[in-house]
């Protein structure tokens, strides 16, 4: 896989069943895409309480400010995950992934 193919679903599926750990090269490679920050702000997760809440949030590229918190909280890492990948997905994409 070179570059960035949003029909490549299954990966998105791989992440959704298993965010933390060991990926498939594949999956690797497009997470390192998605985190790669591009011109604009991007996504992140702030840890509010340890193992209990984090917090979505918008930095700026450069990391020249810190964070800014949305309002959008989690109480479960997994799905925390999830809605971030697809934030990042659909910044390249230009939509979600649709998985089930």
């Amino acid at each position: 896989m070179y570059g960035f193919d949003k029909t490549r679903l299954d990966l998105a599926r791989e992440f959704r069943a298993n965010p933390f750990g060991e990926h498939s090269p594949d999956l690797q490679y497009l997470l390192n895409l998605l985190r790669t920050p591009g011109p604009e702000p991007f996504h992140v997760l702030l840890l509010d309480r340890p193992g209990e809440r984090w917090v979505l949030a918008t930095m700026e590229p450069g990391r020249s400010s810190p964070p800014r918190p949305t309002n959008v909280v989690f109480t479960d890492l997994k799905e925390a995950e999830w809605h971030v990948f697809k934030l990042r997905w659909a910044r390249l994409a230009g939509e979600e992934p649709v998985v089930e």
